[in-house]
């Protein structure tokens, strides 16, 4: 039982209603759906009040006052209902106004045939896409990438035509709101089907619309040690973020990764809520989508030799990542922790070329470098590594599943426990050494926080003893 839909039909018993859109597409397909859309003929605002109030003390509030909208949501946001008033004069007519046939279909209130005036219900038994009227597009562009999220999410091909037209109207995309693409683009991004739904976003011209920085990849050609352009390797990487495997060049499966002991604590970090309704696995992706992004910016040749460079396209890719996010309205934690992955998404690949295995302070300096995307950032690299498979790709694989494996048990401790609780404050560390505090006494911190981390010291007297040789040698 739907407690939303029961206070609806029970808030609106006598009254010209029905439940419209996604919610009677999903029935039909036998999904369950919490949200829930419904048009009155009438007053909207009052029939809204009346479903909040029968609902017993949900939130009730005004979506648009221009188009006479309001939401009411259960109190422990289980549900929520859209209430809208009647936008032409039939029922008919409403639903003719609506995005694609599949939903454009209504059911009244109290139950009943399904009112399918458009064959919406033809098309989900063919698992068909097809636009509600020839200028849906024209008049919304965002729903040329609604075109793809629904396809996506539920599985649906796009028919011909309206993949012409969403082709046409693509363009127009570019001038619409940011907030509105982001909320189609983060649920594109988070299916299943995310590689699909990027490739039919960029078969239908939204890509070059709304992420023109992703499809500036493509054609961008790397090194010997890649196996595909710079936009081939980036839909690589973010397929290894959603299932990590990969065939390596000799043709075997790499498989094993993330280490068993590990997977539950790296599913619960990863279920974690982030920001903007995306879980921290969700941002992973598009840390995978953008860690490349910079890469046509700082494509070099190297005169001496002819191989292909991207110097310093991590560091400057985190702000190009932070000025997309910015474009799209996300939120600034969003923009700040994608911005980190992209930034820090090449550290645990240097460090495979040190002594193996790694010395404690190494670590302490990568974990401490990466913070608070120590976990984050080793998976995204791990996708990095998997999806190059150029010259020497195996080995090299190797190698870094090997470091990998081992610095996601530190970095889970981190995240878990944080740094170890200094041994000393800094107003006493200048005390003790008579020195003022500034710089120097942070640097001091610094070098006794990496010492305690790699077990070198453990009490307040070993470190006053390891800070004053520090200071002795400066």
């Amino acid at each position: 039982m739907n407690p939303g839909l029961e206070a609806a039909r029970a808030a609106l018993a006598g009254q010209r209603a029905w439940l419209v859109g996604g919610a009677v597409r999903d029935r039909a397909l036998g999904r369950a759906t919490p949200d829930m859309d419904v048009i009155v003929e009438g007053d909207s605002a009052r029939a809204a009040r009346e479903v909040a109030r029968v609902a017993g003390g949900a939130a009730c509030f005004s979506l648009s006052e221009d188009f006479g909208a309001w939401r009411v949501v259960a109190r422990d946001r289980s549900w929520q209902v859209d209430v809208e008033p009647l936008r032409a004069d039939s029922l008919e007519a409403d639903l003719a106004l609506r995005d694609f046939t599949v939903n454009a279909i209504a059911e009244p209130i109290a139950g009943g045939q399904l009112i399918d005036p458009l064959g919406g219900l033809a098309d989900l038994d063919a698992r068909r896409l097809r636009i509600a009227a020839p200028d849906a597009f024209r008049e919304d562009p965002v729903r040329v990438l609604r075109l793809v999220r629904v396809a996506v999410e539920l599985g649906l091909g796009p028919e011909p035509a309206t993949l012409t037209a969403a082709r046409e109207a693509a363009v127009a995309l570019s001038g619409s709101a940011g907030e509105r693409i982001f909320m189609e683009l983060r649920r594109i991004v988070a299916a299943p089907q995310a590689v699909a739904g990027l490739e039919l976003m960029s078969d239908v011209g939204a890509t070059a619309a709304v992420l023109p920085e992703l499809e500036a990849l493509r054609g961008v050609e790397q090194s010997r040690y890649h196996h595909s352009d710079v936009y081939g390797h980036t839909l690589e990487v973010l397929a290894q973020t959603i299932e990590p495997a990969a065939t390596t060049s000799a043709g075997s499966v790499v498989t094993g990764w993330p280490p068993p002991e590990h997977r539950a604590q790296v599913a619960a970090v990863l279920a974690e809520p982030l920001a903007d309704e995306l879980t921290r696995g969700e941002a992973l992706r598009w840390g995978a989508l953008l860690h490349d992004v910079a890469k046509p910016l700082t494509r070099r040749v190297r005169p001496s030799d002819g191989r292909v460079t991207f110097i310093g396209h991590d560091s400057l890719g985190a702000g190009v990542a932070r000025e997309i996010l910015e474009r799209l309205r996300a939120s600034e934690r969003l923009r700040a922790h994608v911005a980190a992955l992209v930034r820090h998404h090449l550290t645990l690949g240097f460090l495979v070329h040190e002594p193996q295995p790694l010395a404690r302070r190494s670590v302490f300096a990568y974990l401490s470098q990466c913070a608070p995307v120590e976990v984050d950032v080793t998976l995204l690299s791990v996708a990095d590594r998997l999806a190059t498979r150029g010259e020497g790709a195996r080995q090299s694989i190797d190698a870094h599943l090997r470091l990998a494996g081992e610095m996601l048990g530190d970095a889970l401790r981190w995240r878990a426990e944080g740094p170890p609780v200094p041994l000393l404050r800094g107003d006493e560390l200048a005390r003790e050494l008579g020195i003022p505090t500034g710089p120097r006494v942070g640097e001091l911190l610094a070098q006794l926080a990496a010492a305690q981390y790699a077990g070198e010291v453990g009490t307040r007297p070993q470190a006053l003893a390891f800070a004053r040789r520090q200071q002795r040698s400066q």
